[in-house]
């Protein structure tokens, strides 16, 4: 019964958010609590939820000051070179657009965090797709994907579990697995070259400058209707002073596209009160220095970022008022991750304080039919799928992976190829409504997070079998 009520709650809450008859927050809390009392364990619901906040608390302290972090890196213009960068090689062509995500997001993902990679990902390509009028979820699936791929880095984090839970070495598991992975990753460019290919068709290529021209115009037809309507009609008003921030409706005026419109182009205004140009370096060392730290574990991740934060506060804008400011202006992204986080504690809770979760990994299990067991790698690089995204990283690597590895070992399967097919569906997992990160991804792009799992789903489903279809094929599985 257990079991049932499982995957009936896990499918109630993807049903509901993907055809948005609720809001995720909304799911992630009255769903779980109806199942809770289904079950007959509703008086019990109280220490559910508590315990799952006390375990996923260190994980949105973890967020907060991370989306503030970033946040204030971003205003002082630390990522401005990068994302010139990109749009020297983007342009304004869709296809180099959703290539450029992809290649973004997985150099980011190095760094082993996803929250890390969505923030940076996001901020410099969603005024591109903006501006373009590109699929956003499009940016969100491949980035989720390209970070899917890369979690799998020892220090990312299921490498580690897998490797705990089976007492491997991490390097054992994660070295040989590396012509696999590549070949994901691969897929992934792929399967961006084929997107970006849908929406430059969908859409049409311009160039930079024809895009800054049609931008130009329409703000000075704006602004002409705006003087003649406060003219009654009768005219333009010449000595009208252009509106505040309006770097490309100034050079409109003159004629001429100058490098400012590049930087108008990706909502980078090259003169915004928040840049810290003399402290760049600075900030650069701190950033290289945080994720240091991250990747050597030093402290706590949480730790880290609070401490980080603190300090680019500090010494960005050592007025207080300055500092309230940058703390208004991220307060909007920190509430919406956090609240999601919180209300995904709920979730986790009941799912694991029910049993539910066990009872559906013994079932996973005991399905799987006897002839099977010589080929015990597959089936588990086959279940990663679902089972990474139904429950967390830790629930599968620390619950199942360990009853999988000794029924594999049972027909002579070796624990070494069972953690390296358990690491497949990482692609796909990193969308999981169970995984705090993609909530980070999908509030800044502003994407309902139905229609991000409407598109993913699928095309991340591909990459972890082609993850899978290449590690057979080169005997690493």
């Amino acid at each position: 019964m257990l079991t049932i009520l499982g995957f009936a709650m896990i499918a109630t809450f993807l049903v509901l958010i993907m055809l948005k008859k609720m809001s995720p927050i909304a799911a992630l809390v009255l769903i779980p609590a109806l199942f809770c009392v289904f079950v007959g364990k509703g008086a019990k619901l109280g220490d559910y939820v508590l315990d799952g906040v006390t375990s996923l608390a260190p994980t949105a302290a973890m967020l907060m000051f991370a989306i503030v972090y970033f946040g204030v890196m971003i205003d002082v213009g630390l990522f401005d070179p990068i994302v010139r960068g990109i749009l020297k090689f983007c342009r304004a062509d869709p296809m180099r657009i959703v290539v450029g995500t992809a290649l973004l997001a997985a150099i980011v993902s190095l760094d082993g965090d996803g929250s890390t990679t969505f923030m940076i990902t996001v901020s410099a390509m969603y005024p591109l797709y903006k501006r373009l009028k590109m699929s956003l979820v499009v940016m969100t699936g491949v980035a989720a994907m390209a970070n899917g791929v890369m979690n799998t880095l020892p220090w990312g984090g299921p490498t580690a579990r897998a490797a705990t839970a089976l007492k491997l070495d991490a390097s054992d598991i994660f070295v040989p697995m590396i012509p696999a992975l590549g070949v994901g990753l691969l897929f992934v460019f792929a399967l961006s070259y084929v997107l970006g290919r849908r929406e430059r068709t969908r859409l049409g290529v311009l160039t930079l400058d024809e895009v800054l021209v049609e931008e130009k115009t329409e703000e000075k037809a704006e602004r002409t209707e705006t003087v003649l309507v406060a003219a009654g009609g009768s005219g333009t008003d010449k000595s009208a002073a252009p509106t505040a921030g309006s770097g490309t409706a100034a050079a409109a005026l003159g004629g001429d596209a100058d490098a400012s419109d590049d930087d108008g182009f990706l909502g980078l205004d090259p003169n915004r009160a928040t840049l810290r140009p003399r402290l760049y370096w600075f900030n650069a060392l701190l950033t290289v220095a945080l994720l240091t730290a991250m990747i050597m574990e030093l402290l706590p991740i949480p730790v880290l970022f609070l401490l980080g934060a603190a300090l680019a506060l500090s010494v960005n804008y050592p007025h207080i008022p300055d500092q309230k400011a940058r703390l208004a202006a991220h307060a909007d992204n920190v509430l919406n991750v956090s609240g999601m986080v919180f209300a995904a504690a709920v979730f986790t809770g009941v799912l694991q304080g029910t049993g539910m979760v066990d009872h559906m990994a013994t079932w996973m299990v005991d399905v799987i039919p006897e002839g099977m067991g010589p080929h015990m790698a597959l089936v588990t690089g086959v279940l990663s799928l679902p089972l990474t995204y139904f429950m967390s990283n830790d629930g599968f690597y620390f619950g199942v992976l360990p009853v999988l590895a000794e029924a594999g070992a049972a027909h002579g399967v070796s624990p070494l190829e069972m953690a390296r097919a358990s690491l497949v569906g990482q692609p796909l997992h990193m969308s999981s409504p169970l995984v705090p990160a993609v909530y980070v991804l999908v509030g800044m792009a502003k994407v309902e997070f139905g229609d991000h799992t409407r598109f993913v789903v699928k095309w991340a489903a591909l990459t972890c079998l082609a993850i899978l279809g290449a590690g057979l094929l080169f005997g690493i599985i």
